[in-house]
C-alpha cells in the first residue's frame, strides 16, 4: 500500500498548484467606484440586479477513498433597484461529505457609497451566517447582506469541496455580465466537461500544461426570465457538465469511475435510507384492515390504500427519495418527507398482495433526466408504480388531491425508473404518459342583456382530470379566492355574487362551479358589443412574445367545449354575425370548431378546443404563435346588436 499512498499525496499536491488569477476579476474587496455608480445593466434595461461577475476556480483532489474537487467561488452583484433585495439574500446548500462540511472560507461584505461619495464596506457578522440541517443529507448555509439599498454592490467569497462530478450554471434569473469557470486537472485524471449551451462562449486551453487545463467564459449572459408554461428552469439554463470519467494511475490498469444503471440500483436496494425500507413491515392498523376485508378486486385495494396513505400522513414539505428517519418512524408520526411517504405507501401496497414497484421520477420542477448518465441525484422523488392487468398506475401520496387514476401531474410526459424486483435489482424505464388523461372544461353560460347594457347570467363550470386537480388547491383557500383566482381577476368588468361547488369531496368526479355573474357591455350609440368568450381560461393569449428559448410544456393534451345562450333586449336585433369557423394546426395537433346560430332574440355559440399533444418545441413556436393569435381573435370577436328603428 505504501507506493500508492505516495503516489495520491503527490496527485493531491499536482492539482492544488493555483491556478493563473483572470485579469477580468479582481480581487476580493476591490471594489471599482464604477461599479457603484453603475445605474442599470446595459444589455438589459429593465434588470433589477446584475451578477457583475461570477468566477470559480477548480481543484483536484482526489485518492483512493475519494473523489472530490475544491472550487473556490467568487461572487460579486450589483443591486440596482428595490426590487432587487431578494438577491442580497443568499442560501448555500451543501451534502456532509464523510461527515465533514465542504463549504469554508466564507467572507461576505456589503459595499455603498456615502454622502461624499466615499466608499463604505459593511462586513456580513459571522453571527449572521446559518448553517441549517435540512435532512440526514443535505444542510444550508444562509445569510442576508446589511445596509443593502438600490445601488448596493455585494459580495461573497468560499470554499467547496464536493465529489467531481456536477454543473456550472452560466446564467440565473437576473443577467450576469461574465461568468467563468477555471479547471486544472493533472494528467492521470480524466474529466468529461458537456455544454449544453446555446449561447455563445468562449473556452481556452493551455496546451503546454500536462493534463487539462481549461477556461470556459460567457459575457453578458441575458436573464432566464419566466415563460409561460416553460417545464423547468434548468432544462435551459446556460450550463456546464463536469464528470469524472476515469484516473489512470502510472503502472496500473484505467479506473473507470462512471456508474451503469444496474450499480446505482444496488448501491440503492443496499441503503438503509431506501431499499432497507422497503423491506420493514408496516405496524398493521384495524381501520385500514377492515376497509381492505370489505374489498374483492385489487383496484378497488389500490385506491384505498392510496386514499388512506394521503388522508392519514401529512407531507413535510420536503422531496427526496429516502426514507431518512425510517418509514416505521414516519407512520407512527403522521408525517414524513415524500421519501418516507411514499416508501410507506409501496410497502403497504405489496403487504396487500399487489404488484408494486417503487418508481424514481425527477418532477418538472427539478428538470429532464438523462438516461445515458447513471446518477440516482437526477430524481428527485419516488413514487409508488402498480401493474393490474392491463394497466399500469403511479401514485403519489404526498399530492391530496390527485385521484388514484392520474399520472401526477409533476411528472407526465417523463420518464420513471421502475425498480422491478427487490432482491434482484431488476429494473427498467418507463414513460408516465397516458394520452387519454387531460385538462376538461366544459363551460355553459345561459345570460341575458337588458336595455342598459348589462350582462347577467348564470354559468355552469365542470372541470374533470387534470382541470379538477390544479383547482382543487384554491378550493380550500375559500370561495372568495377562488372567484378571483378563476372568474373575475380573468374577466374584466365582471361580478359574481354566488358559488356553488358540488362533488368537492369526490375526486372521481369532475368538480363542479355554478356561478351567478354580471358583465359590463360596450356601447356607441345605438349600438352595443359584448363577448361570449366568458370564465373558460382562455381570455388572456400567453403566447404574444416573438421568440422564445424554451419549449412550450402543458403536461397533458387539453380539451375544451363552450356553450353559451345570450338573449338580447326587446327593441335589438343582431348586425351580421361571425361566420361559423373550423381551425387546424398544420400537425393537426391543435383544433378549434365555432358553431354561430342566432334567432330574434337569442345567440347561440358553441366552441370547441382541443389540444392532441402537450408540448411544442421551440422550433415549432413561430407557427405554433400564429395559431394562437388567431384563435384568440376569434375567442374574442364582439357580437354587436342594434337598437331597431322606430317604425
Amino acid at each position: 500500500m505504501k507506493p500508492y499512498l505516495t503516489f495520491a499525496i503527490a496527485l493531491l499536491f499536482a492539482g492544488s498548484l493555483p491556478a493563473q488569477k483572470s485579469k477580468d476579476i479582481p480581487d476580493f474587496g476591490k471594489v471599482d467606484k464604477s461599479e457603484l455608480l453603475l445605474k442599470e445593466c446595459d444589455f438589459d434595461k429593465n434588470a433589477e440586479a446584475m451578477v457583475l461577475f461570477d468566477a470559480g476556480e477548480v481543484i483536484c483532489k482526489i485518492n483512493y477513498n475519494s473523489n472530490l474537487i475544491e472550487t473556490d467561488r467568487h461572487v460579486r452583484i450589483k443591486i440596482l433597484t428595490d426590487k432587487g433585495f431578494d438577491h442580497a439574500s443568499i442560501h448555500l446548500r451543501y451534502r456532509l461529505v464523510n461527515n465533514v462540511k465542504p463549504i469554508s472560507h466564507l467572507v461576505a461584505q456589503t459595499y455603498n457609497l456615502d454622502a461624499a461619495g466615499n466608499i463604505v464596506v459593511t462586513k456580513v457578522d459571522k453571527n449572521q451566517i446559518f448553517d441549517k440541517k435540512i435532512n440526514k443529507h443535505y444542510s444550508e448555509i444562509a445569510f442576508t447582506f446589511p445596509e443593502v439599498k438600490a445601488g448596493s454592490v455585494i459580495e461573497y467569497k468560499f470554499a467547496d469541496e464536493d465529489e467531481l462530478q456536477g454543473e456550472w450554471y452560466f446564467q440565473r434569473s437576473i443577467p450576469v455580465k461574465l461568468s467563468q469557470l477555471k479547471l486544472d486537472f493533472s494528467p492521470e485524471i480524466y474529466v468529461s466537461t458537456v455544454p449544453h449551451c446555446v449561447l455563445p462562449y468562449d473556452v481556452k486551453s493551455d496546451e503546454k500544461a500536462a493534463g487539462q487545463r481549461k477556461v470556459y467564459t460567457m459575457t453578458n449572459v441575458p436573464a432566464l426570465r419566466d415563460e409561460p408554461y416553460i417545464s423547468s428552469d434548468d432544462d435551459y439554463r446556460q450550463r456546464l457538465q463536469t464528470i469524472l470519467v476515469s484516473l489512470n494511475y502510472p503502472g496500473q490498469p484505467s479506473i473507470n469511475k462512471l456508474h451503469t444503471w444496474p450499480q446505482v440500483i444496488k448501491m440503492l436496494m443496499e441503503d438503509e435510507d431506501f431499499g432497507t425500507q422497503l423491506k420493514k413491515n408496516i405496524p398493521r392498523t384495524s381501520d385500514l384492515d377492515l376497509i381492505l376485508q370489505k374489498l374483492n378486486s385489487p383496484y378497488d385495494k389500490m385506491v384505498a390504500i392510496h386514499h388512506y396513505v394521503r388522508k392519514n400522513m401529512d407531507w413535510n414539505g420536503q422531496d427526496n427519495i429516502w426514507a431518512m428517519d425510517g418509514v416505521k418512524s414516519a407512520w407512527k408520526d403522521k408525517k414524513g418527507t415524500s421519501g418516507e411517504i411514499n416508501l410507506i405507501l409501496v410497502n403497504l401496497l405489496k403487504d396487500a398482495g399487489l404488484n408494486a414497484h417503487p418508481v424514481l421520477v425527477s418532477t418538472r420542477e427539478n428538470g429532464r433526466v438523462d438516461p445515458a448518465l447513471a446518477d440516482y441525484k437526477q430524481f428527485d422523488k419516488v413514487m409508488a408504480y402498480v401493474k393490474l392487468n392491463d394497466r399500469t398506475y403511479t401514485l403519489d401520496a404526498t399530492e391530496k388531491f390527485t385521484p388514484s387514476q392520474l399520472i401526477p401531474l409533476d411528472v407526465t410526459a417523463s420518464e420513471g425508473l421502475v425498480i422491478e424486483k427487490l432482491d434482484t435489482y431488476e429494473w427498467g424505464w418507463q414513460v408516465l404518459w397516458d394520452p387519454t388523461q387531460q385538462f376538461k372544461n366544459t363551460i355553459v353560460i345561459q345570460a341575458a342583456i337588458d336595455k342598459d347594457g348589462e350582462m347577467s347570467g348564470d354559468a355552469t363550470i365542470s372541470s374533470a382530470d387534470y382541470a379538477r386537480v390544479v383547482r382543487m388547491p384554491k378550493v380550500k383557500e375559500g370561495k372568495q379566492k377562488f372567484i378571483e383566482a378563476y372568474f373575475t381577476s380573468q374577466n374584466v368588468g365582471s361580478s359574481v355574487d354566488s358559488l356553488q361547488l358540488e362533488n368537492e369531496e369526490n375526486d372521481s368526479l369532475p368538480l363542479v362551479q355554478k356561478i351567478h355573474f354580471k358583465q359590463s357591455t360596450s356601447s356607441s350609440g345605438e349600438y352595443k358589443y359584448f363577448n361570449t368568450n366568458l370564465f373558460t381560461g382562455l381570455e388572456k393569449n400567453p403566447f404574444l412574445a416573438d421568440s422564445r428559448f424554451s419549449d412550450i410544456f402543458f403536461g397533458a393534451n387539453q380539451r375544451y367545449n363552450i356553450v353559451g345562450s345570450f338573449n338580447i333586449p326587446d327593441g335589438y336585433n343582431f348586425e351580421e354575425l361571425p361566420k361559423n369557423v373550423r381551425m387546424i394546426m398544420p400537425d393537426t395537433s391543435i383544433s378549434f370548431t365555432r358553431l354561430v346560430g342566432a334567432n330574434e332574440e337569442t345567440l347561440s355559440v358553441r366552441y370547441t378546443l382541443e389540444f392532441k399533444k402537450p408540448i411544442y418545441n421551440i422550433e415549432e413556436y413561430p407557427e405554433f404563435k400564429e395559431f394562437y393569435k388567431k384563435l384568440y381573435g376569434l375567442l374574442s370577436e364582439q357580437f354587436v346588436i342594434k337598437k331597431k328603428a322606430n317604425p
